[in-house]
């Protein structure tokens, strides 16, 4: 049954406007993205089925062109609106927490993070540059690196925060297979850039490691 024949209190165009999008499940949200669904199957069934093989909405929007493509009724103009869709919610988050007077819990500046780097398909080392009153200066992507690593040099982030005039900052990187539990290797770059910054009296409030829908803070777990 297509949705237009649905009673209009189920169709999810119309509880959004009712309810709110809070209401609303990933798949219908996703559905009103959508607008129609194809033969057999309503763009809530269709829903369902791209999360289904997907296995969530973060899985979703990471998947690359061709990946999303093979799914059902699915395209490249199709993809391009869903990311454009999601980069303009990441851009929004940013304007916000550049207007706020500061990040003032690790919830605010993970929440901000995870929003601009999950769903990477590649790794991507990125530093948010603070003021002394911890208010945003800018949001950097220093390096990107393959779906395993990427080269991050000390030497590069001193540069690029004596360049902004910082006097804090926290650094992020996604993990792309998702899974947030830093490595070694995440656990002593973080210090040698910590040692590094702490020579130009800058300090290093935290590292959060991006996975979906998860994120692993250093600081949280005493690590700096």
């Amino acid at each position: 049954m297509a949705i237009c024949d649905w009673p209009e209190g189920e169709r999810p165009r119309e509880r959004l406007l009712q309810q709110g999008p809070a209401a609303l499940s990933n798949a219908e949200l996703l559905a009103i993205f959508l607008r129609t669904g194809v033969s057999g199957a309503s763009a809530v069934d269709l829903a369902r089925e791209m999360l289904s093989a997907a296995g969530s909405l973060n899985q979703l929007i990471a998947m690359s062109s061709t990946q999303f493509s093979e799914l059902r009724g699915m395209g490249p103009a199709k993809y391009a609106q869903l990311q454009a869709a999601v980069e303009l919610s990441r851009r929004c988050l940013g304007e916000q927490s550049e207007r706020e007077n500061a990040l003032t819990s690790p919830q605010s500046a993970q929440q901000y993070l995870q929003s601009a780097l999950a769903n990477r398909s590649h790794e991507v080392f990125a530093m948010l540059l603070l003021d002394s009153q911890h208010r945003v200066v800018k949001l950097t992507e220093l390096f990107r690196g393959t779906i395993d690593a990427a080269n991050v040099y000390p030497r590069e982030v001193v540069k690029t925060v004596l360049a902004a005039n910082a006097a804090a900052v926290i650094l992020a990187h996604n993990h792309p297979s998702g899974v947030s539990e830093p490595s070694q290797a995440d656990r002593a770059i973080t210090k040698r850039i910590q040692n590094a910054l702490a020579l130009i009296d800058v300090s290093v409030l935290d590292h959060l490691v991006i996975g979906h829908g998860e994120c692993c803070s250093f600081a949280q777990r005493g690590w700096l």
